[in-house]
């Protein structure tokens, strides 16, 4: 193995801890460490994610698709009913 590259975050303490399962236990390394040249995108909950999207949603409330599931349910049951 010529390199091994990963990436980590600092810790508590301003720490760093690399684990590499593919190097023997023993082995004399080398560590360079470099401060990340992009940011990481910050996290997004699935509801932020969602809203940032371009277009229209079709239901604003939970209750709006509530109200919806129930009329497709209550047309089928009218559809298998005939």
């Amino acid at each position: 193995m010529a390199s091994l590259r990963t990436e980590t975050t600092v810790l508590p303490g301003h720490r760093i801890e690399i684990s590499a399962p593919e190097l023997p236990e023993g082995t004399r390394v080398e560590v360079l460490i470099m401060p990340a040249t992009t940011p990481l995108p910050a996290r997004r909950s699935a509801l932020e994610i969602i809203e940032s999207l371009q277009g229209h949603r079709l239901f604003q409330t939970p209750e709006q698709v509530r109200r919806h599931l129930q009329e497709e349910r209550d047309a089928w049951e009218h559809r298998a009913a005939q």
